[in-house]
Parts: structure tokens; sequence; C-alpha cells
């Protein structure tokens, strides 16, 4: 009798230890006792201009039934918002607006702290709980913000000059912002706190307005609007007739080329030349080109571009093409460059020095060369039939960096010349015209030096 009892007794023991080790197992692997704090985050720059929303995220894995948010200034305290709920809520987003009256005139700094408890079982069912604190400085001056010298006007399709003043100790942004959509970047200009930029208005943007945008990191903003006059233009609409033998000819070639799908028919092909084609070798030209440098720039000096000598226009620049077979409608496009053309593989020679972006074969474009020229301006050279130039190249005026051809999407020997702002293609005409340059670059920036001088 007495050995069974042992025997019970060690099997009794035996079992609450395994109970016990189980027991504590669940408790550090079950989701109920988790012992995460609430993740707390608080959207700040170390900066606040007492009106921008403050923004505050909480999330828990077990969920969250109590939160407190309050604001601390001198020795004031304001809940700013609050709560205690049965039901666990994993994620909680704030944007709290702060009244005014809340912060003193003279306050310079807040203090925002944010306490949370969650749902686990952990600390003896009492959850666990995040306290954060940040200190955020009272800025609510905006950005001091001021237009020196722009061009006069701008085309639809063409370009423009701007110099403008940007100041503020704690400035985070500055762009030229758009009615289509658009940002334009401005970069360092002869004195500090002045910045230059050119913008342009895309053919296809039926209106035009631009501010210069200058943001803060407390939140202030300032905006300047930029006062251009603008110049309406009408660009020609063409309606093309495709031929059988246009489309199984050079169409069906680049279709196959570049990897049309193999059942296609010819219109297929077609519209995938004309359209997906020219969507992907279009945007690795405006990713190319839309890259603007951060050095400050003194002088922007350009001769007018004339790439080929005695070069007669066969093409316009904004030309809406639409195309029709037997009668329907089957694709459209725009033409945005120059199409000049001389004599066969004609030399194409640069009036302005550059650095050599791009040199080499891009579909529709067929070989083509792309130049930086500073500031945002790049010139293209399609269709080339062949390049003397490489990519990272620096060239300088005179230099001949090509000749005309038809490779691509041409059908006889020419050059597709083409001028982009950022990223945006604009007239060429007026990068060919020396009067134009003069009057919206050369004499813009002369002027703003003017006014920069007599303010030192």
């Amino acid at each position: 009798m007495r050995r069974r009892k042992k025997g019970y007794g060690g099997v009794m023991f035996l079992s609450i230890l395994l109970a016990a080790i189980g027991g504590a197992v669940y408790l550090y692997t079950s989701d109920a006792f988790e012992r995460d704090v609430p993740d707390i985050r608080i959207e700040n720059s170390g900066y606040w201009n007492g009106e921008a929303p403050l923004k505050v995220s909480i999330d828990d894995q077990s969920g969250i039934v109590e939160y407190k948010i309050t604001l601390m200034s001198g020795s004031n305290q304001t809940i700013l918002s609050e709560a205690k709920s049965p039901a666990p809520e994993k994620s909680k987003q704030f944007e709290l607006q702060v009244p005014a009256r809340t912060i003193g005139k003279q306050t310079d700094v807040v203090t925002l702290e944010v306490e949370a408890r969650d749902a686990s079982r952990w600390n003896f069912f009492a959850g666990n709980r995040a306290v954060k604190r940040v200190t955020l400085k009272i800025d609510a001056r905006r950005p001091k913000v001021g237009i020196i010298a722009n061009s006069y006007k701008i085309t639809k399709g063409g370009s423009a000059l701007v110099v403008f003043e940007a100041e503020d100790e704690n400035l985070e942004e500055l762009y030229i912002e758009t009615s289509f959509g658009r940002r334009f970047k401005a970069v360092p200009f002869y004195a500090s706190n002045y910045y230059v930029a050119l913008i342009a208005w895309p053919v296809t943007a039926e209106r035009f307005r631009a501010y210069v945008i200058a943001d803060d990191v407390a939140g202030n903003r300032a905006k300047a609007y930029i006062p251009l006059h603008l110049q309406e233009k009408q660009y020609r609409v063409s309606k093309i007739k495709l031929s059988d033998h246009f489309l199984n000819g050079k169409v069906s070639d680049l279709a196959q080329m570049y990897g049309a799908p193999a059942n296609a028919d010819m219109i297929e092909r077609f519209r995938y030349v004309n359209e997906t084609m020219r969507a992907q070798n279009e945007e690795l030209i405006h990713n190319i080109t839309a890259k603007v440098g951060d050095a400050q720039i003194d002088r922007f000096e350009q001769q007018p571009f004339y790439p080929l000598r005695n070069g007669q226009v066969v093409a316009s620049f904004g030309d809406h093409r639409l195309y029709y077979y037997n009668g329907a409608k089957v694709s459209e496009s725009y033409h945005l460059g120059l199409d000049l053309a001389s004599v066969k593989m004609g030399k194409i020679k640069i009036q302005n020095p550059a650095d050599i972006v791009f040199a080499d074969e891009n579909g529709i474009y067929g070989n083509m060369p792309i130049l930086a020229h500073g500031l945002g301006l790049y010139t293209l050279y399609g269709h080339c039939s062949n390049l003397n130039v490489t990519q990272g190249e620096h060239v300088d005026a005179g230099t001949h960096i090509a000749n005309t051809g038809m490779t691509g999407y041409a059908m006889g020997d020419h050059l597709h010349f083409g001028v982009l702002v950022q990223g945006v293609e604009v007239r060429p005409e007026e990068w060919m015209d020396k009067q134009w340059i003069r009057l919206n670059v050369s004499d813009v920036i002369k002027e703003a030096k003017k006014v920069i001088d007599r303010r030192r």
C-alpha cells in the first residue's frame, strides 16, 4: 500500500509540473498574453505651426482598449482625445485639430504626450502600456516668396523662365506648381535665397497657370503667382489614311522586332508600334530629361539651336495625327518634335556645349542621342543613321554628333529634332530663334541680376 501511495504521489507531482510547464508555455506563446507594448507614432519634424493637424497613429497586435492624447503648453495641459473601449481596435489614426486658445501667443515650445493600453492579459490581466512624448518648436511664420523676373509670355507648347526669391530658416520643399498637375524644379541662382527655373506648357494641356510653392518643416506654406501672359496656339490636326503597303512594311518589321503579339493582325501591329512602343520609348525620354541639377547657376547663355545646315521643315511640332483605315479611326498620336531634312546622311552639328546623357537606339526614334544643356533643358536627335558620341561624354559647340537617317519609325532620311524642359516636349522653333532666346531667357536673367544687386 505504501509503495502505491509513493508512486501515486510521483505521478501527481509530474502531472503538476507538466501542467505548470504547459501553462508557462501557453502564457509565453498565446496571443492573449502577448507582451508587445502598443506602437505609437507621432508624425513630426520637430516643428509645428500651431494650426496644422497633429497626426498620431497607434497600433497593437491584441488591440487598443485605452488611450489618451495630451498637449502640454507651459503649465497648461489640454486633452485632445481620450477613450476607454471594451472592444479592442488593432489600429487607430488621429488628425487632431488644436483650438487656437490652447496655445499662448508667446509659446515657443509644446509637448505632445500619447498614452495607450492594449487588450493583452499580460501583467496580471492589466495589459501592456506605452507612453510617447515629442517636443515641438512653434514656427508660425510663412516662408518669404517673391517673383524677381520672368518671361513676359508663354505660348501653348512653349517654355518660359522665372527667377524668384524664397527664404525661410526651416525651408523644406520648393517647387513650381502648375494647373495641369506637373511640378518643375528650381535651382539656386546667383546669390543666396534666389532661384531660377525653366517651365513649360505642354501642347496637350488646355490651360496654364503656375505658382512658386515654398513649404517649411513646420507646415507653413507660401505661394506666389507667376504673372505670364498666355498665348494660345492652334496646332495642326492631320488625318492620315493607312495603306496596306505601309502597314505590311516598316510597321510590321518594327512590331515583330519589338515584341508585338505573334498573332496580331496588321492594325493591331500598327497600334502596338504607334501606341505601346511609343509610350515605352517616350517614358525613357521623359525619365532621362526630367532631371535637373542642384548646382547654383549664375548664367545661362544659349545660342540658337539649328542642328542641320539648310534643313527644311518636313513635319511640324504639335501635329495631332489621327490615323484611319478603311474610313475608321484606328489610332492617334502627337508629333512632339520638328522634322528637318536636307541631304541624305546630313551632318548634325550642335551650337551649344552639352553633356551626352543618352546615345543609343530607342524604338520608334531609332538611333537617338540626348544632350543636356543645363537648367533642365535637353535636346533630342532621332532617326540618326550613325552616332559619333557616347553617353557620359561632354561635347563642345560645333561638334558633329551624328548623321541623319531613317532608323526607327522613319519613312525617309531626316532628323527628328526635339527640345524638352524637365521632361516636357516644347516648341523647338523657340530655341531656334535668337530673338526669342534673348527676350525670354537672356534678358530675364540680366534683369534679375540687376534687381538682386540693388538689394545687396
